[in-house]
């Protein structure tokens, strides 16, 4: 919960520098112009995925030049050295992504001790091949049992297994045990000095970086909107484009959430609670904006209003967002025109200018929320919120959490008796049996390269938690290293023997590739790693046979998978459909949590609750149900029409609770008799609640729902009092909590409850009022309000300004053809640039079409083929704000001349 007065102090400049309201100061890699890496940031929030790339290039290329040179001083073996130091720069790179100093120094320097401690038990074992290999099967149960302690128990594991493999690999001699023990050290060491000289963790820019890509997201929503309005444009291409956008938007604002939780990324809890609200606000706008526009393209827009709101949008795409009050004159425009309506409108007509004053009141918000959370990501806020934050999302790679959640609380669902080590021992379990069954038959067909099919059994067990992803990493494997061959064997023919730097290059670029892609796809992970194994098997193996060793390897692979996955679903297995059970109670859950802080909220003021917060959670468990319902591998029961309606239904809930969650965060003074029914509704809400979170779990048919949205309706329709801002908000929220139950008593119904309502007594409605429109307020505001004044004068039918064209006069034939067009021409200039500037044009017609785009070039700019009409011309670019100019071609085939003067931003 946020006050008035914290979020006034929460956007006050520091000394010397104005505050949010005149002009924010944003951070450049935040705020500023379109830009051409833009897409970068859009597709990876944060560049977590670059960067990991980047740790494996340093991590690598360090390790593996610091175990030659090691090689040389401790008169080992140069491969043997460098197959150590590069275990050390790999497993740093892939497994060590800690955000601080400390950290990231004790996770790689705890590497070399359980390394070493196994390489010399393999290396003694080596003699014995029937010890060796069940003790890589203990050591691979072990490394999975491990990993429940967190990072250092997963190092541990994986450093030992890894010890192991390389002991059976190389066959280490006993003796050099101990000199290897000090490469590991040595290289650790330096591999951490690179990192942090390098690679050091920047938590805070990271965020700025996932705020540059909600940014290019925000912009990309305000596009997709304006090309769904052309009515030239292809509408179910458009609107197709724009839900695009935002899903995308919606996964990085909960992937920013996710960031947020990371140490050192906000300056404490209270700032953190600050960007997070200021953040949902923006999404929640940029949500209804789109949502508005949708319903708007199934109806008939009248010319003037779609004109208004294809410029309005166009405007809030260019506009600077350091500059984010002048979306203010943007949505000004489009409730100036919605409120033209003429004397007699017919039902779709009016439902048309609502949507389109909505969309206005939307900018007005989305202007309110990037103001104070793009200050406040520069400037020092002077009080805080009164709740801390706490991390609601979990991330994954860097992405929203997807099956994880859901199946570790299931598998750490244990019972009575020896039941209860179940979830401690199913995973370990899992690994011993497969690698059991896989050892012996890898071993039986290529003794010298076992342990593929062990590996095959590690890389299924590990990251999984279904059979669908099970069965899908086996189709990557496959699709990854038939890529990887082609690409590895053809740079091993091109590069040819004896040329060991450029074969360790393209192992190091391999292994770099496969770091960045694993974030995104396992398949891309394969291709880099088979590329760079390929390099090394062209050392010892013939180029002939280089096929069969792959194909080979591929089946060894293929067995330990299918194996370890047949070892899942039978050995205390957790099925995908109760998976998906778990990931729709937990939504359930968030859902309930949501209505419970709502009754807090309202019985009690002062009370630490976190609307948006709790909002934001379900939108994390949002992403794990479509996670679980929606796998590329269809089985069946699973995918279906059912999957599409309950996510349809559960994406519905989720926008009501997002409304909910800001409307309801409002300070209310109720009689005693209407404050005690507003609490038996959230409390019959939340029983049904969890009479559907019990048949969800049971699956069976049976309990009830009861609804309570005729009771939220009398409740709303019994409220007396002055209008104003709180009671506007505390009717939304009604509203809000009403179709919120409607949709989940859908939901009830699919599931076979039985339906109830609660009974209700009917009251007189009370008055409503209408929000104030504020004036602008910031001088990019000002100027991009006089700049539309042209414009808004035209459309109202009122002194057309005088447009600032000259031209020849026309010849008979060019004045009478159909088809004849004039091209328009001019320069654009600023005080800042007198000899020209450079920008994007973009036109739009009187009956709201938008023109591709045209640039202007050294201050001159040429649009040819404009039929007669009235025009709008907005001139954006990265020094300017943006500006629309009314533009009148009043007669065919005439050279038109329109010098625009533009306005420096700041």
């Amino acid at each position: 919960m946020t006050t008035p007065a914290t979020r006034t102090a929460a956007t006050t400049a520091a000394p010397g520098r104005p505050g949010p309201s005149a002009r924010p100061l944003t951070p450049r890699r935040v705020g500023g112009p379109r830009r051409w890496w833009d897409w970068v940031l859009a597709a990876d929030p944060g560049l977590g995925h670059l960067q990991a790339g980047w740790r494996a290039l340093v991590s690598m290329s360090v390790s593996l030049a610091v175990g030659y040179a090691m090689s040389h001083v401790v008169q080992v073996p140069a491969m043997l050295a460098m197959m150590v130091g590069g275990m050390m720069g790999m497993m740093s790179s892939f497994a060590v992504a800690e955000n601080t100093a400390p950290r990231l120094a004790k996770a790689i320097l705890w590497m070399p001790v359980p390394y070493s401690a196994a390489l010399p038990v393999a290396a003694w074992l080596h003699p014995d091949r029937t010890l060796e290999l069940s003790l890589m099967v203990v050591a691979l149960a072990v490394a999975f049992f491990l990993v429940r302690f967190g990072t250092l128990g997963l190092l541990a594991g994986m450093m030992m297994f890894n010890a192991f493999m390389v002991g059976v690999m190389a066959n280490v001699p006993l003796a050099l045990c101990g000199w290897l023990f000090v490469v590991a050290v040595v290289t650790s060491a330096a591999v951490l000095a690179a990192r942090l000289l390098l690679c050091y963790p920047r938590p805070r820019a990271d965020l700025l970086r996932t705020q540059r890509a909600f940014v290019v997201e925000a912009r990309r929503v305000a596009d997709a909107a304006a090309t769904a309005l052309d009515p030239d444009a292809d509408q179910q291409v458009a609107v197709a484009r724009m839900r695009r956008a935002l899903r995308r938007l919606n996964v990085t604002t909960v992937t920013i959430d996710g960031c947020l939780a990371q140490p050192e990324v906000a300056a404490d809890p209270e700032v953190a609670e600050l960007l997070h609200q200021y953040l949902f606000d923006a999404e929640l706008a940029l949500q209804g904006i789109g949502q508005a526009v949708r319903r708007m393209t199934t109806r008939h827009v009248p010319t003037s209003l779609r004109e208004a709101m294809v410029v309005g949008l166009v405007v809030a795409r260019d506009t600077h967002l350091g500059e984010a009050d002048a979306l203010r004159p943007a949505a000004e425009l489009i409730r100036r025109q919605a409120a033209q309506a003429p004397a007699a409108v017919s039902a779709d007509e009016a439902e048309v200018r609502a949507l389109a004053r909505r969309v206005g009141d939307l900018l007005d918000s989305l202007a309110d929320a990037l103001a104070h959370w793009l200050g406040l990501g520069w400037n020092s806020s002077t009080a805080r919120a009164k709740v801390p934050f706490q991390p609601t999302v979990a991330l994954e790679r860097n992405r929203p959490a997807g099956t994880g959640p859901a199946a570790r609380r299931l598998a750490d669902q244990g019972g009575s008796g020896w039941r209860r080590a179940v979830p401690y021992l199913r995973a370990p379990l899992h690994a011993g049996i497969a690698a059991a069954i896989v050892c012996p038959i890898a071993d039986a067909l290529n003794a010298q390269r076992f342990y593929w099919g062990l590996i095959g059994v590690m890389i299924t067990l590990f990251g999984t938690n279904t059979t669908h992803e099970r069965l899908r990493k086996l189709g990557h494997r496959v699709v990854g290293t038939v890529v990887g061959a082609v690409i590895g064997i053809t740079l091993l023919r091109l590069i040819g023997p004896g040329h060991v730097y450029w074969t360790l290059l393209v192992i190091v670029a391999g292994l770099t590739f496969g770091s960045w892609g694993i974030q995104r796809q396992y398949a891309y992970w394969v291709v880099g790693l088979v590329t760079a194994l390929v390099q090394l098997y062209g050392l010892t193996t013939p180029y002939p046979k280089m096929d069969w060793l792959l194909t080979e390897r591929l089946m060894d692979n293929a067995l330990g998978i299918v194996v370890a996955t047949a070892c899942a679903a039978v050995v205390f297995p957790v099925s995908t459909r109760k998976v998906a059970r778990e990931a729709e109670r937990g939504y359930l859950a968030a859902l309930e949590q949501l209505v419970t802080q709502v009754a807090e909220r309202w019985r009690d003021p002062e009370a630490p609750v976190r609307l948006r917060g709790a909002a934001r959670a379900v939108d994390a468990a949002l992403l794990q149900v479509r996670s679980v319902v929606r796998p590329l591998v269809r089985m069946p029961g699973v995918r279906g029409r059912a999957g599409d309606n309950l996510l349809a239904l559960l994406g519905t809930a989720t926008r009501h609770a997002h409304e909910l969650a800001v409307a309801a965060d409002v300070d209310i003074d109720l009689a005693p008799p209407l404050r005690a029914r507003m609490e038996r509704v959230t409390e019959v809400l939340t029983e049904s609640l969890r009479a559907l979170d019990r048949q969800v779990a049971c699956g069976e048919r049976g309990g009830t729902w009861v609804r309570v949205s005729p009771a939220v309706h009398e409740l709303e329709s019994a409220l007396h009092g002055p209008a104003g801002p709180r009671a506007d908000r505390l009717r939304t929220a009604l509203r809000e909590l009403a179709a919120l139950d409607e949709v989940l008593a859908g939901l009830a119904d699919t599931r076979g409850m039985t339906t109830t309502t609660v009974p209700v007594t009917p009251a007189t409605p009370a008055p409503a009022s209408a929000p104030a429109a504020g004036a602008p307020s910031s001088p990019a505001a000002r100027r991009t309000h006089a700049a539309l004044a042209a414009w808004a004068a035209h459309t109202r039918g009122g002194a057309r300004p005088a447009p600032r064209t000259t031209g020849s006069p026309a010849t008979a034939g060019q004045a009478s053809g159909a088809r004849a067009t004039s091209t328009v021409g001019g320069t654009l200039s600023c005080p800042r640039h007198p000899d020209g500037c450079e920008a994007w044009i973009t036109v739009v017609t009187d009956r709201g079409n938008r023109r591709p785009p045209v640039r202007a070039v050294g201050g001159r700019y040429r649009i040819p083929g404009l039929a007669p009409g009235g025009y709008t011309l907005i001139a954006s670019s990265a020094a300017h704000a943006p500006r629309a100019e009314f533009l009148l071609v009043d007669r065919a085939g005439d050279d038109v001349r329109h010098d625009i003067t533009l306005d420096p931003v700041g």
